[in-house]
């Protein structure tokens, strides 16, 4: 059962939310329902969190949104970022404020992270980009953020090899691709799902010729503009967009 976040978190983004309501909607593809968020990252000020100031992680959006709050931010949108070991820390890359603080996972192991190829999902400086793995590495890239996940979605405009379309696997799933502005699209569906037809979305519909699956059941959303404030499950990565509070200092 979804857990509500407190009024006091909602109204703490009240003012965003013209903003938000721009960003996000719901989308059919397939008859099937999701929620979609579209940012630009040359404006927006998205970003991947883990830890919080006290070291430990944040594994969920309150402790996120606290100490946004004491920083005079406010959070638009977040989202689970990739999957996570039992202590939250990432499985595979993570970066974030430009310091790797864990290396690419480039493995054989069991679950959907190394069903490959597996992925990245980064932002380098007003650029974002999605990119299989041994791409992203062979770039030599030196991202702000980023995140590493399994398996990819769409890889150049083809789907995952491995998807079926009569898959009996449902599962609610989220993930995030970049369209060929440059903006990031991050989705969740609103009813169970099947990898390809979660592919389909990104590839189809949103037009993303790259995008990556972030995880399954524990997926989550914070997204004001659609009134979601799921906080279900704990969580490793987050990505989430910021704006600063009115009249706060710079």
């Amino acid at each position: 059962m979804i857990r509500l976040l407190s009024l006091g978190f909602a109204m703490a983004v009240l003012a965003a939310t013209d903003i938000a309501h721009a960003a996000c909607e719901t989308v059919v593809h397939l008859g099937q329902p999701y929620a979609v968020c579209r940012f630009d990252p040359a404006k927006d000020n998205l970003r991947i969190f883990l830890r919080g100031r006290d070291g430990k992680p944040y594994g969920g959006f309150v402790p996120l949104v606290e100490d946004l709050r004491r920083e005079h931010d406010y959070p638009v949108f977040a989202m689970n970022g990739g999957m996570y070991e039992a202590d939250l820390s990432s499985v595979g890359l993570l970066v974030t404020n430009g310091v790797e603080r864990k290396s690419a996972a480039r493995g054989n192991g069991w679950g959907n992270f190394y069903l490959k190829p597996n992925g990245v999902f980064f932002i380098e400086g007003k650029k974002a980009g999605v990119q299989e793995t041994e791409t992203y590495l062979s770039a030599g890239l030196r991202p702000d953020f980023a995140t590493q996940s399994g398996p990819m979605l769409v890889i150049d405009d083809k789907l995952h090899p491995a998807f079926l379309p009569q898959s009996d696997s449902l599962q609610i799933r989220n993930g995030v691709g970049v369209d060929a502005k440059g903006d990031v699209l991050l989705s969740i569906s609103l009813e169970p799902v099947r990898f390809h037809d979660f592919a389909t979305l990104f590839r189809d519909t949103l037009s993303c010729p790259n995008a990556l699956f972030l995880d399954g059941s524990i997926s989550s959303l914070y997204a004001p503009a659609l009134n979601r404030y799921d906080n279900a499950h704990p969580m490793g990565p987050i990505i989430a967009v910021t704006r600063r509070m009115p009249g706060a200092p710079h």
